[in-house]
């Protein structure tokens, strides 16, 4: 597989105030197949539109890849209430990507809300279509809906053996519902049904607080130093 490197410059840390990052943008030639995606997961790739990426810092590898091992998950005694609170009430459709004035509410409330944007503005129509729905792989938008309204959304990318969180976002009126917790385990379900070994969670940060609620989930693998290593639950 050939990629066009658009982007490599040196910026603010998203994740780490007063620390830079370098996260090259690589653009496939052509649409990456099921088993093409799963080798780029494997080396602990993201996607944005229809772009790939992995942090590539100089002096700094807090950034680890996270993954599920979708048979061997078992959900915690927390995890289990976040189930029973929401079985019956939430709707979950998968459909492919989209964008209406509801998702657009939602992403800009929760990303305004919850402290995720840098963005001095809303996004745009069309910054939500070139992060969320352009894409160079098989991608999937799961709605999670109460009462026929739309409540939370997430983006997920399909390969072969594995499944890739890309974002999830959710009313902040209904943050009781902890339907981000809610979220990956009706996607870790979803993988069970799609016979996929791995659900990736994206990236974890030990000391940011938006990005290591990820090793919650047991047992999990990190990709840390090129390699990945298992870690079971501390406190069954």
């Amino acid at each position: 597989m050939r990629f066009l490197v658009v982007a490599n410059e040196t910026e603010s840390c998203p994740y780490l105030p007063g620390q830079t990052m370098r996260l090259p943008l690589r653009m496939p030639l052509a649409r990456l197949t099921p088993e093409q995606f799963d080798r780029q997961l494997a080396e602990g790739d993201r996607r944005t539109g229809p772009l790939l990426y992995k942090p590539a810092c100089d002096a700094c590898n807090a950034c680890e890849a996270i993954r599920v091992p979708v048979a061997r998950f078992e959900p915690t005694r927390s995890q289990r209430r976040v189930i029973r609170r929401n079985e019956g009430a939430v709707e979950v459709v998968r459909t492919r990507p989209t964008v209406t004035a509801r998702h657009l509410e939602l992403y800009n409330r929760h990303s305004r809300e919850r402290g995720l944007s840098l963005r001095t503005e809303p996004a745009t129509e069309r910054d939500y279509r070139f992060f969320l729905v352009e894409t160079c792989v098989d991608t999937w938008e799961v709605q999670y809906r109460v009462a026929g309204q739309l409540m939370a959304v997430s983006i997920l990318d399909v390969g072969r053996e594995g499944v890739s969180s890309v974002y999830h976002y959710f009313d902040p009126d209904e943050a009781w519902r902890s339907l981000g917790v809610y979220s990956v385990l009706a996607e870790i379900a979803l993988c069970r049904e799609l016979g996929v070994e791995w659900y990736y969670l994206g990236l974890f940060v030990e000391d940011c607080a938006h990005l290591n609620y990820k090793a919650a989930y047991w047992p999990h693998q990190r990709r840390i130093h090129g390699e990945w290593r298992e870690f079971g639950n501390p406190s069954p």
